[in-house]
C-alpha cells in the first residue's frame, strides 16, 4: 500500500480551488490530497484541447505533403493517431499515484538523477510543439490580416505576430495550471465549432479522390518511395499522442489518488482519438490546396497556411484567425507549461515562474531561427522525429516498471533529488538506476540509427529495411525486452516493490540507504527506515 492511501492516515480536508489569477505555487512537489480537485474530463479536456488546434491541422497536412493520396493520407492518420493513443494513454496513471509529474516519478527506474532524463524529453517536446503552434497560429493570423486589412506580409509582421502571440501562452503559463484549465475549458468547443464551420466551408471543393503522386502512371523510382513515405506520414501523425508522455503527469497529478485507473487512462486515450477532428481536417484541406494552389505544397518551399488563406471563402478569414488564436493558446500552454515546472527541479535557483520564462525564451529563439533561417518543413519532421526516438523507449521503462512494480511508489522517495538529498528507496548506485537507463539510451539510439523520413532524415541504418522506417517498433521491442530482461538478470532491490513484492522479476535483499541532505528528518537519519525493508 503507498504511504498516501494509507487508511490509518486522516484524511485532509478539501481547501478551496485558488481563484484563476493566483500564480501556482506548486513546483514538482507532490500534491496535497485536499488539493486535487481534478478529475479524468479536465484531464481530458487539456489533453484534447493542446492538440485540437492549428498546429495540428499543420501535421495532418503532412501525408499530402509527402505525395500521398487522400485514403492513403487517411490511413496513415488513423494508425498513427490510434497506436499513439494507445502507447501515451497508460503514462495517465503516474500522476494520480505519486501527486507529481511524470519526469520525477521516473525516478523510481531510472533513479534519483536518471529523472532528468524525462526532463530533456519535455524540453525537447516543448520547443517542438510550442515552436509549431506560434509558427502556425502567426502565420495565420498574419495571412488573414493581409487578406482582410492589406497588412503587409513582410517578416517585420511575423516578427511581431509571433512575439506577441508566444507573450500570451507564457502569461497563462505563468499563472498556472488553474489559468490553463480555464483557457481549455473555452478552447476545446471554440476551436471544435470553428473546425466544423470549415466543413461547410471547403465541402463543395472538397475532393476524397484526390490520388497523390504515387499513382499507377508514376514512374518506378516514384513508386518505390510510397511506404516510406506512408510510414514516414504516419509517424509524423503518431508523435502528436506520444508528445503527451512527458506531460500527462503535469495535469493528472490534481486529479485524487483513488479514481479508478481505468477512467484515467481512458480519458488520456479519447483525448486523443478526438483529435482526428483537426487531423482529418488538415489532411482534406491540404488534399484541396494540392489540386487547387498546388504550389502551395511543392516540397521545395510548402506553405499550408498560405494555402488554406488562399482557397478559404472571404467569409471564413476570420475564424481561421480565431482559430490560429484560440488553438494555438492551448497547444502552447499545455506544451510550455510542464518543461517550465519540471526545470524549477532541475536548476533549484529557478522558481516555476522563472523556468518557464527561461524555457519560453529559448523556444522562441529556435521559433525565429527555424521560421527564417532554417527549412521549417524539414525542422518540424526532425523534431517529430527525435520526440519519437527518444521518448517512447522512455515511455516503455515507465509503463513496464509500473507494471513490475504493481503500481506502488513511494511518494517521499520520489522527491529526494528536487530536495537536493541524498539516499532512499530509488537511490540505485549513485543516483542512477542503470537497468533502465540503459533500456532506454540503447532503444532510443537504434531508434535513431534506423529512422527514415525520405528528404528529411535518414539515420545511417535507415536503408536496411529498403527505405522502410521501422525505427518505431524496433526500439519499442528493444526497449521492453531488454528492460525486462535486465530485471531478471540485475534484480533490483525488494525494497523498490511494496508490499506484494515483485511481478516479471527477481529481487534482492538489500538495506534502504537513509535519506540525507537538506531537510531530511534527524538532521541525517533516514525519512524512510530501512528497517522497513521487506522480506522476499
Amino acid at each position: 500500500m503507498s504511504p498516501q492511501s494509507d487508511p490509518s492516515v486522516p484524511s485532509e480536508i478539501p481547501t478551496p480551488a485558488p481563484s484563476l489569477t493566483e500564480v501556482e505555487s506548486h513546483g514538482v512537489d507532490r500534491i496535497p490530497d485536499a488539493e486535487r480537485s481534478a478529475s479524468p474530463l479536465d484531464l481530458f479536456r487539456l489533453a484534447f484541447g493542446g492538440a485540437n488546434t492549428f498546429s495540428t491541422c499543420v501535421l495532418g497536412a503532412f501525408p499530402i505533403l509527402f505525395g500521398l493520396s487522400f485514403w492513403q493520407g487517411l490511413a496513415a492518420t488513423l494508425l498513427g493517431v490510434v497506436a499513439g493513443a494507445l502507447i501515451l494513454c497508460p503514462m495517465a496513471v503516474f500522476g494520480p499515484v505519486n501527486g507529481t509529474n511524470n519526469a520525477v516519478s521516473s525516478s523510481a527506474h531510472l533513479g534519483v538523477h536518471g529523472r532528468v532524463v524525462g526532463s530533456f524529453l519535455s524540453l525537447l517536446t516543448a520547443v517542438a510543439f510550442f515552436s509549431i503552434s506560434v509558427w502556425s497560429s502567426g502565420d495565420a493570423l498574419v495571412g488573414g490580416a493581409h487578406r482582410l486589412f492589406g497588412l503587409t506580409r513582410g517578416n517585420l509582421s511575423y516578427v511581431v505576430a509571433y512575439a506577441l502571440f508566444a507573450g500570451l501562452v507564457l502569461a497563462v503559463c505563468v499563472y498556472g495550471f488553474r489559468f490553463m484549465l480555464f483557457v481549455n475549458k473555452i478552447a476545446v468547443p471554440s476551436a471544435s465549432v470553428l473546425f466544423l464551420i470549415g466543413v461547410i466551408a471547403f465541402a463543395g471543393d472538397f475532393d476524397p479522390s484526390y490520388a497523390g503522386v504515387f499513382t499507377d502512371s508514376a514512374d518506378a523510382a516514384t513508386r518505390s518511395l510510397f511506404w516510406p513515405s506512408f510510414i514516414g506520414a504516419a509517424l509524423i501523425v503518431l508523435s502528436n499522442p506520444v508528445s503527451f508522455g512527458a506531460f500527462l503527469g503535469d495535469w493528472s497529478r490534481y486529479i485524487p489518488a483513488p479514481t479508478p485507473r481505468r477512467k484515467v487512462i481512458g480519458a488520456a486515450f479519447l483525448s486523443q482519438i478526438a483529435t482526428l477532428l483537426p487531423f482529418v481536417f488538415g489532411l482534406a484541406t491540404a488534399s484541396i490546396i494540392a489540386t487547387k494552389v498546388p504550389e502551395y505544397v511543392d516540397p521545395a518551399a510548402p506553405d499550408f497556411v498560405g494555402g488554406l488563406l488562399a482557397i478559404s471563402p472571404g467569409w471564413y478569414f476570420l475564424p481561421v484567425c480565431l482559430l490560429a488564436l484560440i488553438g494555438g493558446m492551448a497547444t502552447g500552454t499545455t506544451a510550455l507549461y510542464g518543461t517550465g515546472l519540471d526545470f524549477s527541479s532541475v536548476f533549484p535557483r529557478l522558481s516555476r515562474v522563472q523556468a518557464t520564462l527561461l524555457v519560453g525564451a529559448l523556444s522562441i529563439g529556435f521559433i525565429f531561427v527555424g521560421r527564417f533561417a532554417l527549412d521549417l518543413v524539414q525542422s518540424i519532421s526532425t523534431f517529430a522525429t527525435m520526440i519519437i526516438t527518444c521518448t517512447t523507449p522512455w515511455m516503455v521503462v515507465m509503463m513496464l516498471g509500473y507494471w513490475t512494480r504493481r503500481g506502488w511508489y513511494d511518494p517521499d522517495a520520489l522527491q529526494v533529488f528536487n530536495r537536493r538529498q541524498r539516499g532512499g528507496r530509488y537511490w540505485f548506485a549513485h543516483g542512477w538506476n542503470w537497468r533502465g537507463m540503459t533500456a532506454w539510451w540503447v532503444s532510443a539510439l537504434i531508434g535513431v540509427l534506423f529512422t527514415n523520413i525520405p528528404g528529411q532524415f535518414v539515420g545511417p541504418l535507415g536503408d536496411l529495411a529498403d527505405g522502410v522506417d521501422i525505427s518505431l517498433p524496433l526500439s519499442l521491442i528493444v526497449a521492453g525486452a531488454l528492460y525486462l530482461t535486465l530485471l531478471r538478470v540485475f534484480p533490483e532491490p525488494r525494497a523498490v516493490y511494496g508490499p506484494q513484492g515483485a511481478r516479471l522479476a527477481r529481487t534482492v535483499e538489500v538495506p534502504v540507504p537513509p535519506i540525507t541532505g537538506p531537510g531530511a528528518a534527524g538532521d541525517g537519519e533516514p525519512l524512510s527506515d530501512p528497517s522497513t525493508t521487506l522480506r522476499a
